[in-house]
């Protein structure tokens, strides 16, 4: 199909976001029932259940416009972090926020620095803006901040730092994260999407970038209720900022971004510590699993702190890929980050994991055959 040509000339050069295939889909493809999704990084367990009971109570209110300030998220929410409510602003996803970065900041001959591979959502929303993007190649799957900070220049407006990183699921440790910072001219705008906040927070190096937010204004931290807290169907995130930086982005920020139930669901699952505890332990144990039964399967995996694990097969991963698919398991196969070998696994309940495990060692030992 043509690109229209009264559509901006450069929107055709920017690729489609292409999440992981739904349960749906599959089962209707390949003639299924009982499929499992290990493929996009949601809670294994659900949502808490009291953001579904708040859910079931706000449905009776869904005729009316949601409250598009968020205010009674926003006061709970900063109350919980120690922040001034003024530095929340909320998006439909986190994603949504990282959309906001580069509207308001990026533009035509402007430069965005990004990590390769990270998550797609960076290059895809500044290219949306007729930006440049500068890749910079990971070393051992570890971001390269010295390398990043040497690509920042008189053009750059934003760089883009996703810690812990999706794909890899490595993150950057507190120092080094502060020296990059203290590195970056104050026109640049660093973005530090914290999606697996949750899964790294306890390792004791991985930073507090709430308290470095008060040392460099130029940072703005995004975190969302999609992963730890199993609300990747309401859509909804947060980022945290600078109260002036928070307004500039509010400005490209459509009405009522935030529907009602993701609202009330995420005010609620605030106070379910014992469902986030429950989630983090889960991810702990199956993580380790996965890994450890990949390396009996001789499959490297990178060290993750996520819930989910890169693995390389060392081998083209799209066939093994499909062969999961027609066996009802569906993983997510790392083409689009130029990582043909590799596929990346999220962590399941424990007879998810089991299987996983079990039918990739079947395709790998008929393909050895």
């Amino acid at each position: 199909m043509p690109f229209p040509k009264s559509a901006k000339a450069y929107l055709e050069a920017v690729r489609n976001y292409e999440p992981g295939k739904p349960i749906e889909e599959v089962e209707r493809e390949y003639g299924l029932k009982h499929a499992v999704k290990m493929a996009s990084n949601e809670n294994a367990l659900g949502p808490s259940p009291k953001a579904v009971a708040a859910v079931r109570k706000a449905l009776s209110k869904i005729h009316r416009y949601p409250d598009g300030g968020s205010f009674y998220l926003r006061q709970k929410l900063a109350r919980k972090l120690g922040v001034s409510p003024e530095s929340l602003i909320f998006g439909n996803g986190s994603d949504e926020l990282l959309v906001f970065a580069a509207r308001a900041f990026a533009g035509a001959s402007d430069e965005v620095v990004i990590a390769d591979p990270t998550f797609l959502i960076y290059e895809i929303a500044s290219l949306a803006e007729n930006a440049r993007v500068i890749k910079v190649p990971m070393r051992d799957f570890h971001y390269d901040l010295d390398a990043m900070r040497a690509k920042i220049g008189p053009k750059t407006k934003l760089v883009f730092i996703a810690n812990p990183d999706n794909p890899v699921g490595t993150y950057v440790p507190e120092k080094a994260l502060a020296q990059f910072l203290s590195g970056v001219p104050e026109g640049v705008l660093v973005v530090l999407d914290e999606a697996y906040y949750e899964f790294a927070r306890a390792k004791k190096d991985y930073p507090d970038s709430l308290g470095l937010l008060r040392r460099f204004p130029n940072l703005f931290v995004t975190r969302t209720f999609s992963k730890a807290y199993g609300l990747s169907g309401l859509r909804i995130g947060y980022g945290v900022g600078a109260p002036s930086l928070v307004g500039a982005l509010g400005k490209v920020r459509e009405p009522f971004n935030v529907n009602l139930l993701a609202q009330a669901a995420a005010a609620a699952a605030l106070d379910d510590k014992a469902h986030l505890a429950r989630t983090l332990r889960l991810v702990a144990g199956g993580r380790a699993y996965l890994r450890n039964e990949c390396r009996k399967m001789g499959i490297f995996t990178v060290d993750t702190v996520t819930n989910f694990v890169l693995a390389d097969l060392g081998r083209p991963a799209r066939p093994v890929y499909e062969g999961l698919l027609k066996r009802g398991v569906i993983v997510r196969p790392m083409n689009a980050w130029g990582l043909g070998t590799f596929l990346r696994i999220t962590v399941g309940k424990p007879a998810e994991n089991k299987r996983l495990v079990k039918e990739l060692r079947a395709i790998l030992e008929r393909s050895a055959q």
